[in-house]
């Protein structure tokens, strides 16, 4: 190839490299269209797009009674126990005779332990003492009680029927009070239904339930009174009432 082809293949390959620089910096304004629609076709594709983080996650709205209701607590505020009773009848806002509620935020995470509200409509347990017609009623097959006392003079009796009523987790202990010298004032104790408190799995948070709204204010104090007693004040760290249907109330504990 002779030194003049050479030089005119070097030039024609640099005109042609100023074409296409011409066409890309926007000389050639129908090249460059095209350009630009590809451009913008494949910059944002769908893998690139993350549809989840352009939700918008809406507040939740509530109704014109909550909002009436909540007007009349000062929500920065702990409240007396007297007062916030008084405050959660007040904004309880159901047609229906609600239910009280207490959440507390404690120290522990488990089961704190059993309580008897001195004022609390449970579902009642049947308890019996032992005596010749419970007993014949057992030799017949027929258990007709949630509870059965027993003294140690008559235990010797049901002896016989341990496999029945053992299984069950009828048959009379000393240790939960079901064998007893005095088995009235056993039924009496064991007649007043428990109410277990226990946390959350994962959170130190336990709802219980205190009482109705219809309540007069004074039971309500003594239940919450004893639900107090028994979490101990010094292993809450808040604690709130509310209605069934109402705003939450700060409960300054002492």
């Amino acid at each position: 190839m002779s030194k003049t082809t050479q030089e005119n293949k070097k030039k024609a390959q640099k005109e042609q490299q100023k074409v296409e620089v011409q066409n890309v910096e926007g000389q050639n304004p129908e090249i460059a269209e095209e350009q630009k629609a590809v451009d913008e076709t494949t910059a944002e594709t769908p893998a690139e797009v993350n549809t989840a983080e352009h939700k918008v996650k809406t507040a939740k709205i509530r109704g014109k009674k909550y909002q009436t209701a909540k007007k009349k607590i000062d929500v920065t505020k702990y409240y007396s126990l007297k007062e916030a009773v008084k405050l959660v009848k007040e904004t309880s806002f159901s047609k229906f005779d609600g239910k009280i509620e207490a959440h507390i935020t404690t120290i522990d995470v488990g089961n704190i332990g059993d309580i008897t509200f001195p004022h609390l409509e449970t579902a009642s347990k049947k308890v019996v003492i032992l005596n010749d017609t419970i007993l014949s009623e057992i030799k017949d097959g027929k258990v007709n009680f949630d509870i059965l006392i027993a003294t140690p003079s008559t235990m010797p009796k049901l002896l016989p029927f341990a496999r029945v009523l053992g299984p069950k987790g009828l048959m009379p202990n000393p240790k939960n009070g079901t064998l007893t010298d005095d088995p009235e004032n056993a039924v009496k104790k064991l007649s007043a239904a428990k109410t277990i408190i226990k946390t959350e799995k994962k959170s130190p948070v336990v709802h219980i339930v205190v009482g109705k709204v219809s309540q007069p204010a004074e039971e309500l104090i003594a239940n919450i009174d004893e639900l107090i007693k028994v979490v101990k004040s010094n292993k809450i760290k808040k604690l709130a009432l509310c209605a069934t249907m109402g705003p939450c109330v700060k409960v300054e504990v002492k």
